[in-house]
């Protein structure tokens, strides 16, 4: 199954900003995780970036994801990218 990298934006003060919308964050990415679709997504350590790696069928179930994810919903991501990732090893 492809794989597929994500790239996004955090917005300003974001860890005040995403208190009210974390734990329905959290549990959604914990469903994906559990139905394989999420490898793994995290933040950078300072908190300006989300990287995330997805194994789904095509790219437009990845962007459905990112679009119906409360961050993306409620401006604590601001702007992603979506490229797909062939894996060498």
């Amino acid at each position: 199954m492809p794989k597929y990298l994500l790239f996004g934006t955090y917005c300003d003060h974001v860890l005040s900003k995403r208190e009210p919308y974390r734990k329905a964050h959290l549990e959604g990415i914990k469903k994906q995780k559990e139905a394989g679709i999420v490898v793994t997504i995290c933040p950078t350590q300072d908190l300006t970036k989300v990287f995330g790696i997805y194994e789904a069928e095509n790219e437009e179930i990845v962007r459905q994801l990112i679009e119906s994810d409360v961050y993306w919903l409620n401006g604590i991501w601001t702007e992603y990218e979506v490229k797909e990732w062939i894996q060498v090893f």
